[in-house]
């Protein structure tokens, strides 16, 4: 596969340039609310006609998802968000004195809020930082920026809505940069997704910029499940809200009572399996595209995976792809890392998945 990456048109590379000196702005994703519903249609069909059926977990972050997974890393039994956040306190300052000042920028930001402790380590070295969140949220996006504006006014924040790879072009234009790639978001990558995406990344940054990664390690399995399996059943309405989401846009028809979110950690693969199991037969349609799917009573869908790490395997994996630890940073019952890595290297054209 050629090491190509999508490239924004100029007048969106130029806008963007522009805006690096303002605050408060968003940059959208070039493609038109019409060529993002083909795409989610696409998508959904391709998934659920492909055997084992699945979902692809960035449908999940449409507003109200967003708001349910805030509410997910608020849960008493989600422990990567507190844990991560132990790390950033007591960290952030020693990881800006490594990366100096350094533009952050934020892959699947959310609404920032572990990232308060890293712009605060930046604004105590500076009298202002660049803070660039990139997410498939709007909603998240804005209410972000307003927060951190409020918050911390010498921030510049230029949000960028959309997916992680289509942002990536734009990195080169803030370097010197460190990318946040936080919450162990990069355990939702197949092993393929997750070389392809290291892979990109390398590409978009230049030498000796910085890569801020949060994973989630091995632990015991009933602490993993329960995480997934929150008793307040938020977990249950999110995954409930991705086939709402598809009623509301793709007119699927689907009985969001008969969704059961179902999440088992699978110890020979090290990750957790998310899937939607239907306890009614339903007719799924898919609208913009003509098509409709059959779900059998019973039958279930995949929506998500959450891989969990090694460092002892991790480490040498990541430096197939040009990454190299600076740091290494973990609680004290090494539940969850922060690698800070930098980008020394070059990646390889194509390269397989982690064991």
């Amino acid at each position: 596969m050629p090491a190509t990456l999508p490239s924004y048109p100029w007048p969106v590379r130029k806008s963007f340039r522009k805006a690096l000196n303002r605050s408060g702005l968003i940059i959208r994703q070039h493609s038109t609310e019409a060529d993002q519903l083909i795409d989610f249609a696409s998508a959904t069909a391709a998934g659920l006609s492909s055997m084992p059926r699945r979902l692809q977990c960035r449908f999940l972050y449409d507003a109200r998802g967003s708001e349910l997974f805030d509410l997910i890393t608020r849960q008493p039994e989600y422990y990567l968000t507190r844990t991560e956040a132990e790390i950033l306190a007591t960290k952030a300052r020693l990881i800006r004195k490594i990366c100096g000042a350094t533009t952050l920028a934020e892959l699947g930001s959310g609404n920032s809020t572990k990232t308060d402790y890293l712009l605060r380590a930046w604004l105590a070295q500076a009298q202002s930082v660049r803070y660039v969140p990139v997410d498939v949220s709007e909603a998240a996006l804005r209410e972000a920026s307003r927060n951190i504006t409020v918050s911390h006014p010498a921030t510049q924040v230029l949000g960028i809505n959309s997916d992680y790879r289509s942002a990536f072009p734009l990195l080169r234009e803030i370097s010197p940069v460190t990318v946040l790639f936080l919450g162990s978001s990069i355990g939702n990558f197949a092993g393929d997704e997750m070389s392809l995406f290291l892979r990109d990344l390398a590409l978009s940054l230049c030498l000796d910029d910085f890569f801020l990664l949060g994973i989630d390690l091995v632990k015991e399995r009933h602490t993993i499940e329960a995480a997934y399996n929150d008793a307040a059943g938020i977990t249950q309405e999110f995954t409930r809200n991705l086939f709402i989401r598809m009623n509301r846009e793709l007119g699927s028809s689907i009985d969001p009572s008969a969704v059961q979110h179902v999440a088992v950690y699978n110890e020979a693969k090290e990750q957790v399996d998310i899937c939607a199991r239907f306890s009614q037969r339903q007719a799924i349609h898919i609208a913009p595209l003509g098509q409709h799917v059959i779900i059998d009573e019973g039958e279930a869908i995949n929506t998500e995976i959450s891989r969990k790490f090694r460092l002892g395997t991790f480490l040498p994996f990541l430096e197939g792809y040009g990454f190299t630890a600076e740091e290494i940073f973990t609680d004290e019952r090494s539940w969850f890392a922060l690698l800070l890595l930098r980008r020394n290297g070059f990646p390889p054209a194509v390269s397989g998945g982690t064991s």
